[in-house]
């Protein structure tokens, strides 16, 4: 079973890439989604900040690095993943992450420009 997601935010951090022994693309990312609110009969708005990890992979991951900086507002589609290590200290360390199946500026308060990548056959996902 999985877990599917989708989060709007702003990014908290330029992308991160890395790239794995293997040649593998991947891209960190940190998310604040803010929601605000008014309780019933109330003109008093409160607010909460979540905060999400997002990570991308291959031609994403690269896309996501060269396109989008700290501070935009993105909408993130993806699946929710938990991994666990253990740290220095030999405790059990357990982290949710969204593993983004695309990353999309937000229109809302901002307007976006698109340019296609020219692919070989090979790179076609089909």
């Amino acid at each position: 079973m999985t877990a599917q997601v989708t989060i709007v935010g702003n990014l908290t951090r330029e992308p991160e890439i890395r790239y794995t022994t293997a040649g593998v693309a991947t891209t960190t990312l940190g998310i604040a989604v803010n929601r605000r609110w008014k309780h019933h009969g109330s003109e008093e708005a409160e607010e909460e900040t979540s905060f999400f990890d997002v990570v991308c992979f291959n031609e994403l991951a690269e896309n996501v690095a060269l396109s989008i900086t700290k501070g935009m507002r993105v909408v993130i589609p993806g699946r929710l993943s938990m991994r666990s290590w253990s740290d220095e200290d030999g405790r059990r360390r357990t982290k949710v992450e969204v593993i983004a199946d695309d990353v999309a500026p937000s229109l809302r308060f901002a307007t976006a420009s698109v340019s296609r990548i020219a692919r070989s056959d090979d790179d076609a996902p089909f």
